[in-house]
């Protein structure tokens, strides 16, 4: 269940001592990281749910503050678990069935109606809808491409997969291992031959990927970070098993022939990396 925390005026202070205590025990670890908060991001959908911006405390954990609603507090703020942690500050709905399944994603598109699979992804939401015929079947939380690296917008085609696919350029911070790809869904090759995937990865909760659009995988997350013990969010292997009927004999590439049309539409909202 949801905490409620009332600050009377003359607790204030001790508690803004107790936090300045905090954030001292914390630097050099979990709470010297660069402070986020989902609060800065600006989304549409925003204005139909009445929110506060509230800080985690010590020792608080989506599951600890939210129960078996965790998986929607988390897809309302577009971050994953290992992105949640002690000092930052969540956008906590005032009324927890107000996101119940949470999507902003229309639950009918009429351009897909013809389409037996058709991917919307929108940008400005910072959210993807698997469609068939019109009709919303599953959406997920995204992170797409960062200010210097944008994921390109119009209509497009998922041409390849690949289980296991890996980066080319990019690694895990401070190892020599390729970045995970987990679930690899091609959709783009640009004039340069860069390759632009649907696939799975961390979610900050802002625009954070070279150009991809990333979905959950906790999986990969538990396997590289440790974090979480007990990974549970899979919509990178929910999409990829949605569009490739026929589960793959290899973890190679594989060409995808008449593949489900993607139209990207939006802009990305800015990512303000300030504590509130």
């Amino acid at each position: 269940m949801m905490k409620n925390r009332t600050i009377s005026v003359p607790n204030f202070f001790l508690l803004a001592g107790l936090s300045l205590l905090l954030a001292i025990s914390h630097s050099g670890s979990v709470a010297a990281k660069t402070a986020y908060s989902p609060c800065k991001i600006n989304h549409m959908s925003d204005m139909a749910i009445e929110w506060n911006c509230q800080r985690l405390l010590k020792g608080e954990t989506l599951e600890s503050m939210f129960g078996d609603r965790w998986q929607d507090v988390a897809r309302f703020n577009r971050i994953d678990r290992r992105h949640t942690y002690p000092g930052m500050y969540l956008k906590v709905p005032k009324r927890l069935d107000d996101i119940r399944d949470y999507t902003p994603m229309p639950r009918h598109y009429q351009p897909a109606e013809s389409e037996a699979k058709f991917i919307l992804v929108d940008l400005s939401e910072q959210f993807l809808g698997a469609y068939e015929y019109g009709e919303l079947v599953f959406s997920t939380p995204i992170a797409t491409g960062n200010p210097e690296n944008k994921t390109p917008t119009g209509e497009f085609r998922i041409t390849a997969y690949s289980r296991k696919h890996e980066s080319s350029l990019y690694q895990i911070p401070n190892t020599s291992t390729f970045y995970p790809m987990n679930y690899g869904l091609r959709f783009h090759i640009d004039r340069d031959g860069v390759s632009y995937w649907f696939h799975g990865r961390d979610l900050p909760g802002y625009p954070a990927s070279h150009g991809c659009i990333g979905l959950y995988d906790e999986a990969m997350q538990n396997e590289y970070y440790k974090n979480p013990v007990q990974p549970e969010l899979e919509d990178a292997r929910k999409l990829f098993e949605w569009v490739i009927a026929q589960p793959p004999d290899s973890d190679g590439l594989r060409p995808l022939e008449d593949g489900p049309k993607v139209l990207i539409i939006g802009n990305a909202p800015g990512s303000r990396r300030r504590s509130r």
